[in-house]
């Protein structure tokens, strides 16, 4: 009996402690619009600082979230909008050479009838290597490495782009109080976006004295999560506008005002 270990790795770098030797997968994610129907490729490599030659094989699934933003990834054509039936590898097995690096072609044929984002994972994977002999207490354990690159492809001049900003809240500032505007996006668009949240501040004669910008999250098709910006400067007594502004595609982007007041001290 053995166990085995694996470890999927995002950042596309991974060390391997017993052997003394790391890898890095390169692009950690592809974002590509294509034309439908016209097939495409790309390269994916895995670099090796280590002194031993490592054996990988390449493996594609779906990309998609549930309800609390985890990431799903479940067989090719599983999820809404996979796009992992449509990726192939050359070659599907190849060996990254010690202090080297190894290529895997990447090849994608879409079909004609589509819109919007499409979504994989393609994950490079080494063979199980024994971590830890058998003990007449223990059984022995295994352990590989599974380098991850998240694929986002969308398809050339058919996305359409929409959010849904709601559960706004907005904090403004005090003399011991960081201005805060926190809100629930919801990605309406037909293909993933990157949404760039910014808040800027007007004087009470409409002058620009402050502004701050927020994490930039991924959202794929229908997803929802929550962002904010923060602000932590003071601003002497008198009337103030922030100005929240949400740009979320092409020429597409969200503002609404919120009106404060920050008194005199006592």
């Amino acid at each position: 009996m053995s166990a085995l270990v694996a470890m999927t790795l995002w950042l596309g770098f991974a060390a391997l402690p017993a052997e003394a030797q790391s890898l890095a997968l390169a692009p950690a994610e592809v974002q590509y619009r294509f034309k439908p129907g016209q097939p495409f490729q790309f390269e994916l490599s895995v670099s090796n600082d280590g002194v031993t030659p490592v054996l990988m094989r390449v493996t594609v699934t779906d990309l998609w979230y549930n309800e609390r933003n985890e990431k799903l990834f479940g067989p090719p054509g599983s999820s809404p909008r996979s796009a992992a039936n449509w990726i192939e590898f050359v070659p599907r097995q190849f060996t990254v050479p010690a202090e080297g690096t190894g290529k895997v072609k990447v090849i994608v044929t879409p079909p004609l009838q589509v819109s919007g984002g499409y979504y994989a994972v393609i994950f490079a994977e080494s063979k199980p290597e024994l971590a830890q002999a058998a003990t007449a207490e223990k059984k022995a354990v295994y352990t590989n490495i599974r380098l991850g690159s998240l694929i986002l492809l969308s398809a050339e001049n058919t996305e359409q782009y929409e959010v849904e900003v709601s559960a706004t809240q907005f904090t403004p500032p005090e003399a011991n109080r960081t201005m805060k505007l926190d809100f629930q996006l919801s990605n309406n668009s037909n293909t993933h976006i990157f949404p760039e949240t910014r808040v800027g501040i007007l004087n009470a004669r409409h002058e620009l004295i402050a502004k701050a910008e927020g994490e930039i999250k991924r959202f794929l098709p229908q997803q929802k999560d929550r962002l904010s910006v923060s602000w932590a400067g003071t601003l002497p007594a008198g009337g103030y506008t922030a100005i929240l502004t949400v740009v979320y595609g092409p020429d597409k982007n969200y503002s609404q005002e919120f009106p404060f007041a920050v008194e005199a001290p006592q």
